[in-house]
């Protein structure tokens, strides 16, 4: 598993953040039976930056959390068999899954952490496990869609021991 991250900001935080992504994207992987070994790319930004590619691939011109591109048109939920045929969907070198792209404010998780009364770790561990569940073809716009991945969600935290202290 590959995961490559990229920070345009100066913020930085007391955990390592290449190696809690890599943790959260094989717990996330494992829970959802993927069975090729995958890459994610990270981008960490600021609310501007955000903002920018809110509004310039969502229409939105506010600043948000978290931002999730998926490269596997899923029909159905972490169904990988979609991508079985097609050698488009992995990187040439490496023959690694290619799930997608994600981009995090790290502002965001900040004053998230702090509004939420939880630890920065929990809301950086949150928001990522939110967007590769959406780079696995989850999404949240029923209340059913959105109680599947709020559980998918807390049982990778709780797993990886990760808890609202």
């Amino acid at each position: 598993m590959t995961s490559y991250v990229e920070n345009e900001t100066k913020i930085t935080f007391d955990f390592d953040t290449d190696a809690l992504i890599h943790q959260l994207v094989e717990k996330v992987l494992d829970l959802e039976g993927c069975p090729y070994e995958a890459q994610v790319n990270v981008l960490f930004t600021d609310n501007e930056g955000i903002l920018l590619f809110n509004k310039e691939h969502r229409g939105i011109d506010a600043a948000t959390d978290v931002l999730s591109f998926p490269m596997i048109p899923f029909e159905h939920e972490a169904d990988f068999s979609v991508v079985e045929d097609d050698f488009t969907f992995f990187e040439p070198d490496s023959g690694e899954l290619m799930l997608g792209d994600i981009i995090l404010s790290l502002e965001k998780v900040i004053s998230q952490a702090d509004s939420f009364g939880h630890s920065i770790k929990r809301e950086f561990a949150f928001l990522v496990t939110h967007s590769l569940l959406h780079l696995c073809g989850y999404d949240h716009m029923t209340p059913e869609e959105a109680q599947v991945m709020e559980k998918k969600q807390e049982i990778v935290l709780q797993e990886l021991g990760i808890t609202r202290d």
